[in-house]
């Protein structure tokens, strides 16, 4: 018997609101923007705009709790990875290690792009979710960090919202696809912690298209060339 991940979420979003209401909205809202566990907004926001067009719950309501929510999820993944960047720094992964070079380049990248960096990922499914821990890492601004969260996640909200009102009575068919976007959903969760990860163990740039670090040449003794220094 195959258990469908996606689907198993949805169940369990649609029941928090359905028996919760807004305030359901609201903690789901802040746990899809930690990010962990990962719930899926593309199912939750749906399923409010539903609720709208059936008269349970009011529109601006549902768009301020959705809007909130988001924010005070995006703001705690924020902390967690501010306050967690010295941890990290002291810690390796195996070979992987987050040393001051990674680092380094991940507070260059969010001082130079962190505003559209931040705005843009908003739009992005599931990366939306977690492009708070390295802006909390680089030590993007709060207030930057928050107004770009805004811009990037009201026209998210306000499309996924829209478009559960529009499909009204045809949510039960949509229920039935969940099946299929259960691999999809979950390679793009995979792919998107290990493009992370690449990036703040110094293997990948940050950006798109990611591209590898040009390594330094060693000598045959393992040692740096010379007019260099090792790290």
């Amino acid at each position: 018997m195959s258990i469908s991940i996606v689907g198993s979420l949805a169940w369990f979003v649609v029941t928090t609101m359905t028996y919760i209401g807004l305030p359901g909205l609201f903690v789901l809202m802040v746990a899809e923007s930690f990010g962990i566990p990962p719930l899926p907004s593309e199912v939750i926001l749906p399923f409010a705009g539903f609720l709208v067009a059936d008269g349970v719950f009011g529109l601006e309501p549902t768009i301020f709790v959705a809007v909130a929510g988001g924010l005070v999820g995006a703001f705690a993944a924020y902390a967690v990875g501010r306050w967690g960047r010295e941890w990290l720094a002291r810690r390796s992964l195996g070979p992987l290690r987050f040393d001051p070079k990674s680092m380094a380049r991940v507070d260059d990248w969010f001082a130079r792009r962190g505003e559209v960096t931040v705005a843009v990922t908003r739009l992005i499914p599931v990366i939306r979710s977690y492009i708070s821990y390295p802006a909390g890492f680089a030590r993007m601004k709060p207030w930057k960090f928050g107004v770009y969260t805004l811009l990037g996640s009201i026209p998210f909200t306000l499309a996924f919202l829209y478009a559960g009102i529009r499909l009204e009575g045809s949510w039960p068919i949509i229920e039935g696809y969940f099946t299929d976007l259960n691999y999809v959903f979950i390679a793009a969760v995979i792919l998107a912690a290990i493009y992370l990860l690449l990036v703040f163990t110094d293997q990948i740039t940050w950006g798109w298209p990611p591209r590898r670090i040009p390594r330094p040449a060693k000598t045959e003794d393992g040692s740096p060339p010379a007019g260099e220094q090792a790290p």
